[in-house]
């Protein structure tokens, strides 16, 4: 082991991953204690033996070296191997190398547990830890184990002879080649389980493999695969979560009989211990391992994929329709990322992806989650597209993976593996493959009507306002169902408004045959100060929500609103086109549109948002416009702010309308300028659209004196599409 070369090389392996996309996130940092540590990692790739011992060395402030496979230590590379402080498992001083140096705290170590890479990621069978290799299954190595008790054996032994055998200590100190006493830390060994998960996984033809098959001839197949999968991580980006787990100590497995009878004899001299000692230590290192090969997966980093590949292995028919596999991985997300759920509570953990609402998954799909898995998927011959059924070929997720092709011939195969270990996310999963598709529906839309009440009365509970019947609740969402499931309506309030606000307009589209659905807003319902913080983003999300959880119950869903609640319904048309018609009741066009009933002049208002800008207290508007009892009487500074950002965002976006649409307006609005509505319409580029400019003096037209012409109007519209 070259010290002084492996501190040199370091600074070069950090600028090599400064040169990666590789976007890498670190989690569990607080897990990493001050004392000899044994690092146990998970072994998909090259890059771990690269990469980590620097950051690991970062985090640590201590050398890290490494454990490999004595099969790498071919072709020049045990050089290179030998400047970044890896050793061979055939190197015949590795055992007084590794537990020296955990005795001194001279370097932590870094081990492969499944004693070389995995690529496949098939570590069970039968229930048990079990290693796919080419050379057949075999049980995860105990080597970290040994060798962690081992140290600890030592440090224990030596400090008890320090303390009865001064004449003693020498001798053994001697023996272990360490000049003194002090030279032995007094911390005890731990291991620290370590997962890495890669998220996306692909293999292709990059720059690196492309210069390898013209530069080295008869290059082999193990050798392309390798610099095709893992030259695409670093050349295209991954990202690679670092999750550090608890550590084990070492101590708590130390059978007191091994010091008082079999460290008592001879003792110790140099690294070799008996091999009586070293068979009643075996057992024990079994144990340690299957406890650390437990909290290696259990530390996995659950992603889209991760659920997309696991329904299509375990969903029971050949066929299932797109939309179906759309809404059971949307219903596992929601589950899982739910902070009240026994899963993300008890130890599950989430890629940042899945932290957020999974609403897109049945939408607009604007991150491209489910695009992205089913190109591959269709690539790889794992699917075929009839229609909007995806036809599985059982054989590409059954059949044995060829241990050096797998990464790139089916990488779907390997996504399904990677969870295999978590048994609650397995047993969740095979429950939501095998509900009937309408018996799902229905338990899907139970959740999300549940959800939604539920979120709302969680922050009641935190604005302090009363949950008991009566105005307090008006804020509560609310399902309203019909006889038939043929058309479904999403029901948007305004701004400063709950759902109570169309109430009247929701119970005529019941009658008229119509599911009627009506979602909150994030905000209101609540109190104005809880308005002042909300994001536009959130509302659109809300909307979303409430599209998802008709078209679970329905077969043709159309959205509306009023006011904001109708530019947010235009908006929902615009990015989604299973959106079969959208209505809007006096929609603004811009923030300019409002009067100064709504809005105070531009010079006030520039103002107040320099306030904003200065974090001085919150700015509040009176608003005396709607009806008082659903509407908020302050109007908060930051909301306008919102509702502007809004409009600006979706001013460009309505020409994507190609839906039946309608849109109503007040002659003599007194909120918003009646020929913004007039602008919406005309840059709404439907082939069925129709404007309607209706004598009223009012802003919320759907409630109170005459709004019964405007329920009539908007019912023929939607009976229409």
């Amino acid at each position: 082991m070259n010290r002084s070369a492996y501190l040199t090389t370091g600074f070069a392996i950090k600028a090599l991953s400064r040169l990666s996309k590789a976007d890498i996130v670190i989690h569990g940092e607080e897990n990493i204690p001050a004392g000899p540590t044994i690092f146990v990692i998970n072994h998909f790739t090259r890059i771990e033996t690269l990469l980590l011992p620097s950051y690991i060395h970062g985090l640590t402030e201590t050398p890290v070296w490494s454990l490999a496979d004595a099969g790498l230590f071919k072709g020049g590379l045990e050089k290179f191997f030998d400047l970044v402080g890896v050793i061979s498992t055939d190197d015949p001083k590795r055992d007084e190398l590794i537990v020296g140096s955990l005795l001194t705290g001279e370097a932590n170590w870094i081990i492969f547990p499944e004693g070389s890479m995995v690529k496949t990621k098939k570590i069970m069978a039968g229930g048990k830890f079990m290693i796919a290799h080419p050379g057949g299954m075999h049980e995860p190595r105990t080597g970290a184990a040994a060798l962690a008790l081992r140290a600890e054996l030592y440090r224990k032994h030596i400090f008890e002879l320090a303390e009865s055998s001064s004449a003693r200590i020498k001798s053994v100190l001697k023996s272990l080649e360490i000049e003194d006493l002090s030279a032995i830390q007094e911390q005890s060994t731990t291991i620290v389980p370590v997962n890495l998960t890669y998220y996306p996984i692909r293999a292709m033809e990059n720059i690196a493999s492309s210069l390898a098959s013209k530069l080295v001839k008869d290059i082999s197949e193990r050798m392309i695969e390798e610099i095709m999968t893992e030259g695409t991580m670093l050349l295209s980006g991954v990202d690679l979560d670092i999750r550090f787990g608890k550590p084990i100590k070492i101590d708590d497995f130390l059978d007191p009989k091994w010091l008082q009878k079999d460290m008592q004899g001879d003792g110790i001299q140099g690294y070799d211990l008996p091999d009586e000692l070293r068979g009643k230590m075996r057992s024990t290192a079994h144990k340690v391992m299957q406890r650390y090969m437990h909290d290696i997966y259990a530390l996995t980093t659950i992603n889209h994929e991760h659920l997309y590949a696991s329904f299509l292995k375990k969903y029971p028919f050949n066929c299932i329709k797109e939309e179906d596999f759309r809404r059971r991985v949307f219903y596992a997300a929601s589950l899982i990322s739910e902070s009240d759920r026994d899963f993300s509570g008890g130890g599950i953990f989430l890629h940042r992806s899945l932290q957020d609402s999974q609403v897109h998954l049945l939408t607009d799909d604007r991150f491209k989650k489910y695009d992205n898995f089913l190109r591959l998927a269709i690539e790889k011959g794992v699917v075929r597209k009839v229609g909007n059924c995806l036809i599985k070929d059982r054989s590409k997720l059954s059949l044995p993976l060829s241990f050096h092709k797998g990464r790139i011939d089916n990488p779907i195969e390997i996504m399904a593996n990677e969870v295999e270990p978590l048994m609650r996310l397995q047993k969740l999963l095979k429950s939501l493959s095998w509900q009937p598709a309408f018996l799902l529906k229905l338990l899907l839309a139970r959740y999300l009507v549940k959800k939604e009440q539920t979120k709302y009365e969680r922050v009641c509970r935190q604005s302090g306002v009363p949950l008991e019947k009566g105005s307090s609740c008006l804020g509560r969402p609310f399902l309203l169902p019909a006889f038939r499931r043929k058309k479904g309506v999403v029901l948007v309030h305004s701004y400063l408004a709950v759902p109570e606000e169309v109430r009247l307009l929701a119970n005529y589209l019941r009658r008229k045959g119509f599911w009627v659905y009506a979602p909150r807003l994030p905000g209101h319902g609540t109190s104005a100060e809880d308005l002042s913080s909300i994001k536009y983003q959130e509302w659109v999300e809300s909307v979303e929500t409430g599209f998802a959880l008709m078209s679970t119950l329905c077969d043709r869903v159309a959205v509306g609103g009023v006011a904001v609640g109708g530019s947010l319904a235009l908006n929902m048309a615009a990015g989604f086109s299973k959106v079969e018609g959208v209505f809007a009741v006096c929609p603004p066009l811009t923030l300019r549109d409002y009067s100064v009933n709504f809005m105070p002049a531009v010079d006030v208002w520039n103002r107040m948002l320099n306030r904003m800008k200065g974090e001085e207290e919150q700015e509040f508007m009176e608003f005396s416009h709607g009806n008082s009892h659903v509407n908020y009487l302050k109007n908060p500074v930051a909301g306008v702010h919102q509702i502007g950002e809004f409009l600006d965002s979706i001013e460009k976006q309505y020409s994507k309308i190609k839906q039946p649409a309608l849109i109503i307006q007040a002659d003599r609005n007194p909120v918003v300028n009646p020929t913004g509505a007039r602008k919406i319409y005309e840059k709404i580029e439907s082939d069925q659209k129709e404007y309607c400019l209706l004598s009223f003096n009012r802003h919320v037209l759907v409630d109170g004196k005459k709004a019964h012409m405007v329920h009539r109007k908007i019912a023929t519209f939607l009976e229409m599409i």
